[in-house]
């Protein structure tokens, strides 16, 4: 197993996809794990994944990318951001490290971006990790109106966070609550983010998905969701897992948008075990 260091798993490392420079996270050795993040103010792989990297490097080659408009990647001045554009730019990101094949863990948005490449190159998938993601049913929920109301502050960020993210409010510490709003303020950030939902030249909300397109999907899925869900209620999930021809699903009690994050250790564990396969499982 490649050993990385928390730091240096931190700091991520940046890579050329396709002229566009992307920041991203690796760590460990065999199976690889793209895990995309989902979508929000201060948004980014380490954000959102950064308790899940490490034991999921134990056992795989895990790779997390801060996909095109958010975290440490360039944001192009030209770019339209949309579905096809934030799919295509992890496409490119693959190639550009010379990966053929890998399973998937997509996170709100990032479980979106994995169904469109379901859909792009089945070929090039093993297996999908759907959490907290839209699909058949979504509405708008008060829970994405905040997040696309949101104007930059420390107090609108604890706001945002401690009534719609988690139910476990002690997660929210200060120190998350500094990250996030600090990386919503960065240079360029909270115009990207805006722009990508409220701009006309950009497609940031068209984000359907119809019944026959999910039922194409043929890889084998586990679906996770928070029962508390504000942001993409838990009813969706049950949508999905309905209409996916090989997908287990996994709810969460007590629990919120951030599964990953709320109940790591649980998340880790089955998570973990889906991908290794299910004889694992046993």
């Amino acid at each position: 197993m490649t050993v990385t260091s928390d730091s240096a798993l931190h700091a991520g490392s940046f890579v050329d996809a396709a002229g566009i420079r992307t920041h991203y996270h690796g760590a460990g050795a065999g199976e690889h794990v793209l895990l995309l993040h989902g979508s929000g103010p201060g948004v980014s792989a380490w954000a959102n994944w950064r308790l899940n990297l490490g034991p999921l490097a134990e056992r795989f080659h895990v790779l997390a990318p801060d996909v095109v408009g958010y975290g440490g990647t360039e944001r192009p001045a030209d770019i339209r951001y949309s579905l096809r554009t934030w799919t295509d730019h992890v496409w490119r990101f693959l190639d550009a490290l010379g990966i053929e094949r890998t399973s998937v863990i997509g996170n709100s948005l990032g479980g979106r971006i994995a169904l469109a490449m379901a859909e792009d190159h089945p070929e090039r998938l093993d297996r999908l990790v759907l959490m907290g993601a839209p699909g058949v049913g979504m509405t708008i929920t008060d829970g994405l109106r905040a997040l696309r109301a949101y104007e930059p502050s420390m107090e609108a960020m604890r706001e945002l966070l401690t009534t719609y993210f988690a139910v476990d409010k002690s997660i929210i510490t200060e120190d998350l609550v500094r990250t996030r709003y600090e990386a919503s303020a960065a240079p360029g950030a909270h115009e990207a983010y805006r722009s990508m939902f409220f701009d006309p030249r950009h497609a940031g909300n068209d984000l359907g998905i119809t019944e026959e397109q999910v039922a194409a999907v043929e890889h084998p899925v586990l679906l996770v969701h928070g029962r508390e869900d504000k942001v993409v209620p838990v009813e969706v999930a049950w949508n999905m897992v309905r209409l996916l021809p090989d997908a287990d699903l996994r709810v969460f009690a007590r629990c919120g948008h951030w599964t990953q994050i709320e109940r790591a250790a649980d998340f880790n564990a089955e998570v973990g075990q889906f991908l290794a396969g299910r004889e694992d499982r046993q």
